[in-house]
Order: structure tokens, then C-alpha cells, then sequence
């Protein structure tokens, strides 16, 4: 037992590093906010164009703002040299029907209340995306709200046989590889057909994550859970439960493990999902920092799967061009913080999110230390991924986390290594993994190892 909380203690603590002060450039949220002040972006780029380093100061106007640090390399972690942007057509039109027919339903009913003790209230919602034309009051909060109900399917699975790949690359340039298994669901709000607006797995739940790893084997077993409610008063953060195989039990955490290394990666709980963010819409507000046009990377033609090195470009582990063609697409930016009354001791003191106004996703955070100064970039990228009956929708298909302060960095490849299998969608998943007492509650953490 003391080495299991010896364990948590550290990893909370080795999150917490920066926020202790040990830091090793002083990029502060400001300049970040003179940056957007100071550019503008002009009309979409043509076709063809090709961002390198050569060229990239003529058009960082279109890069979030951790990107342009990366390009200008003050950081150990820096662009390749021979890395290559090439802008493709702009595709749009791909959240699911039912989803939309939600948001026309539901959408202008939707409101919010702040609570006396500063806690947010999402009024009358009941599924699609809450506020579809955020406007003030609090427009900034409305964007993270979309943020955190946007659209994703019903239910997303691997399995043994098709698992995500986590590769980890330490200060010293070490790197290790974890295989592992999850079971995504919303419980409910569901508007994928064929699936109940609301399940009974998990009662009074809305969305809960299930992921366990795999590889290498003396961590398997090795589970998290988290719950989400949709009573965010009652449940202002998610439940947070770890099942710890040498114990063969689970242990439910404390909210200041939001802060604690998912895994021993660069995302904290509040980061490990592929939307962006995995807090809440009760304890956060934000700010909207304006409206523009930036770069992400979405190609219809995306494949299903990259093996790190091989597939990436080094020594960052950014994107190589033949991925697929990046976009330029409408972003809203907006400033992610702790309430108040909440934020005493949080390891972030800003998230800035850019956020596709399509799919309310966001495909790149700039996470800032709880001094403001800039600490860790997340790159979100995503395809086109079959929903069934409904079509084509966006998917999450790999992610970056590069830590600035202290030169390390997480890649996630959904789909696994060399596995060019999509993750199974609704029911699709094999229907082991269809029962949601066993993959979304806290008892069902007990039956893993039987």
C-alpha cells in the first residue's frame, strides 16, 4: 500500500514540477497575447502552399502560438529542419445528422447561471451542442462548453488485438512503448441511432472513459476510470478511480489527481481526452480571445496509423508531410481557467484552446504553469472515421504532448502500432465490450484480473 501511494505521490509531484518554479525559459501567457493582438490573418492560403522553415515567419499568423515557439527552436524541443506544412481544400460537412438535429432542437433553450460560489450551471440541456452561436455574457464559457459536449460516438473501443500505442521520450532521449486498451462512452445525451439516449450502467453519469494498459507486462492491468456527471454541482469534477493489480483492488483518487500524470505522460487527467479537455463546466471558465483562421491537419485521405520513429518527423516527432494535407480553417481562441474559488493549488494557470468552429475540437492546446510562463504544447490530430448508419464523422487519430520546460514529450497513436485497424464504433465493438458495468462503473473495475 505505501509503495502504491508513494507512486501517485510522485507522479503528482512530477506534474507539479513547474509550478514549484523549476522552469527553463520565461515565455509568458502575455506575449502570447501580444502575439494574437499583433497578427491578423488574411484570406484562406491557395492550395499547394508549403509552410517550411524557411518561410514560416510569413505565415505564422495562420500557427497557434506553441507552434511558433516551436519554429523559432529556443526550446529543446524545436521543429525539424526539414519540416513541411502543405495547405489542402477545406473540408467541412461531417457531424453526424443526428447530432445537428439535437443542436437545432435543443440549442436555444440552453443557458447558464453562475452560482454565488462561482460554479457554472448548464441550463435545460439534453443533447446535441449546447450554444451553436456563443454569444455574451459569458461567451468564452459557452466555447468550452460546446468543447466539452461536442460531438463524439456513442461508444469507442479497442481491444487486445487492436490496441493504441503510447510512446514516452524522456529528457535524456530515452523511449518507451505502452500498449493499451480503452472503452469510451456516453451514457448519456446520446444521439448516435441505435443506442439509448441514456444508459444505466453508471446512473446520473453522462460520459465515462475506461483505459487500460497492456504492455508492457509487468503493468498490466493497470486500469483508470473516469465518470462524468451531468449534475456538475452535485459532481463538480469527474470521479477519478485507478485499479492497482498488486493490490487486485481499486482505489478512488482525490480531486488534486487531476493534476497527476495520466499514466506517466505529459497529459494530466484534465488533458486526456482527444477533444482537448477533460475538466468540467462547472470549476472552469474562460475567456474568448478572438476569432481567425488557422492551419490544422485534417485530410480525408489520412491513414488509420503511424509507428513512432518511423512515422514522424524527428527529433520532435511532428508530422510528416505524407500524412496528408493540412487546412485552413475558422478558429475561435479562448483563455481556459480554474474558477477562483477552485484554483488554489491547480498545476495550470491558463489552457489556451483552439478551438474548429465545425467541430468544436480542439486541435491544439498552449498550456501555461501556474506562474503564466508557457509549459507544455498538445497537438491534436485527427480523419475521417466511420460512424454506423450515419456516415463519416471527425476522429481523433494521434496526439502530441511536448513539455517545453523540461524537454520530454508523449505521442498517442489511436490506432496503434503498425495496426492499421480503426478503433471500433458503436456496435461494432465485440460484445464483450458492450457491457457497461464491467467497462464504465467502479465495480466493474473488480472483475478485471478474474
Amino acid at each position: 500500500m505505501k509503495t502504491v501511494f508513494r507512486v501517485l505521490l510522485i507522479g503528482l509531484m512530477v506534474g507539479m514540477l513547474p509550478s514549484l518554479g523549476w522552469t527553463q525559459t520565461s515565455t509568458d501567457y502575455s506575449e502570447m497575447d501580444t502575439f494574437l493582438k499583433s497578427t491578423q490573418t488574411a484570406p484562406d492560403l491557395p492550395v499547394g502552399t508549403k509552410i517550411t522553415m524557411a518561410n514560416w515567419r510569413q505565415y505564422q499568423a495562420y500557427l497557434p502560438f506553441g507552434m511558433v515557439k516551436l519554429f523559432e527552436g529556443g526550446y529543446g524541443l524545436k521543429m525539424p529542419s526539414d519540416v513541411e506544412i502543405d495547405i489542402g481544400p477545406v473540408t467541412s460537412g461531417n457531424i453526424p445528422k443526428t447530432f445537428l438535429e439535437a443542436t437545432e432542437k435543443y440549442g436555444d433553450q440552453n443557458s447558464v447561471t453562475v452560482l454565488p460560489n462561482g460554479h457554472y450551471v448548464l441550463n435545460n440541456y439534453h443533447g446535441g451542442l449546447p450554444f451553436p452561436n456563443p454569444t455574451d455574457p459569458n461567451k468564452g464559457w459557452k466555447m468550452l462548453a460546446n468543447v466539452f459536449f461536442t460531438y463524439v460516438p456513442a461508444i469507442v473501443t479497442s481491444t487486445p488485438d487492436n490496441m493504441g500505442s503510447v510512446w514516452f521520450r524522456d529528457h535524456f532521449n530515452n523511449v518507451s512503448e505502452d500498449s493499451f486498451d480503452l472503452v469510451y462512452r456516453q451514457s448519456g445525451y446520446n444521439t448516435d441511432p441505435g443506442i439509448k439516449p441514456d444508459e444505466d450502467y453508471a446512473p446520473g453519469s453522462w460520459y465515462t472513459e475506461w483505459f487500460m494498459e497492456e504492455v508492457p507486462i509487468q503493468a498490466r492491468y493497470t486500469a483508470s476510470l473516469q465518470i462524468f456527471y451531468k449534475d456538475q454541482e452535485a459532481h463538480p469534477f469527474p470521479d477519478q478511480y485507478v485499479f492497482v493489480p498488486a493490490l487486485r483492488r481499486s482505489l478512488r483518487l482525490s480531486t488534486a489527481a487531476r493534476c497527476a500524470p495520466t499514466f506517466g505522460s505529459d497529459w494530466v487527467a484534465d488533458d486526456a481526452k482527444l477533444n482537448g479537455f477533460n475538466g468540467s463546466t462547472a470549476t472552469y471558465t474562460a475567456n474568448w480571445l478572438g476569432d481567425r483562421k488557422e492551419i490544422e491537419l485534417l485530410d480525408p485521405a489520412m491513414k488509420a496509423g503511424y509507428d513512432y520513429p518511423n512515422d514522424y518527423d524527428l527529433p520532435l516527432g511532428f508530422p510528416r508531410p505524407d500524412w496528408g494535407a493540412w487546412q485552413v480553417r475558422p478558429v475561435s481562441i479562448i483563455n481556459v481557467t480554474r474558477i477562483p474559488t477552485e484554483s488554489a493549488g491547480y498545476c495550470y494557470g491558463n489552457r489556451v484552446m483552439y478551438l474548429d468552429r465545425e467541430t468544436w475540437e480542439s486541435f491544439w492546446n498552449d498550456n501555461y504553469d501556474s506562474n503564466h510562463k508557457l509549459w507544455k504544447v498538445f497537438a491534436y490530430e485527427n480523419a475521417f472515421g466511420p460512424v454506423p448508419t450515419l456516415g463519416k464523422a471527425w476522429v481523433g487519430i494521434a496526439a502530441m504532448a511536448w513539455d517545453l520546460q523540461n524537454t520530454h514529450m508523449t505521442i498517442w497513436s489511436s490506432w496503434g502500432n503498425k495496426n492499421q485497424k480503426s478503433h471500433y464504433i458503436n456496435d461494432q465493438a465485440p460484445a464483450e465490450y458492450l457491457n457497461g458495468v464491467k467497462y464504465g462503473s467502479a465495480a466493474g473495475l473488480m472483475q478485471i484480473m478474474k
